[in-house]
């Protein structure tokens, strides 16, 4: 068995989901991991699949096949695992570059980002743009932790950080 990450986008549909699964199935395929989301009308998928090698250009050719699907696929392998996982909830003003920021301060601190969800919101009190942001991170090294909060601090008097898990 071979593993795959693989990312499909494809004009969202009732049943979409359903027709992914069935080739994957039809194709002995393990599904082990994924994040789906309908965007602007737009479904997009990242699936983490565990395949028979024999079998892999048979599911490629098949979920090619499914009307306005487009995918992009990569081999993958198993890695060291983060010495620890914290999971955190920042709001801040909305403003270009934010992500750039958080990247940068996380990336200065030598942790990697594992997961990473963000959603433009308004505030309904008044109206301000806000962006939030729930990220998992991987520590490589336990004293990383001390400085997450200051570091992301820094971005601005705008920032709340929640500590998740």
């Amino acid at each position: 068995m071979m593993r795959y990450l693989i990312t499909l986008q494809a004009p969202d549909r009732k049943g979409l989901v359903e027709q992914i699964a069935n080739v994957v199935s039809r194709h002995n395929g393990n599904w082990l991991d994924s994040e789906m989301r309908h965007i602007d009308g737009v479904f997009a998928a990242i699936l983490q699949l565990e395949v028979p090698a024999d079998k892999w250009d048979e599911l490629v050719d098949a979920l090619e096949c499914i009307d306005g699907l487009t995918l992009t696929f990569s081999k993958t392998s198993l890695h060291a695992q983060p010495i620890k996982q914290l999971s955190y909830q920042l709001v801040a003003y909305d403003r270009p570059g934010i992500v750039l920021h958080i990247s940068n301060k996380m990336n200065a601190l030598g942790i990697n980002i594992e997961k990473f969800s963000s959603q433009y919101e308004t505030a309904s009190h008044t109206g301000i743009d806000l962006f939030r942001a729930t990220m998992t991170l991987g520590l490589s090294d336990l004293s990383q932790e001390d400085h997450i909060k200051t570091s992301l601090y820094e971005m601005g008097d705008d920032v709340v950080l929640d500590k998740v898990s």
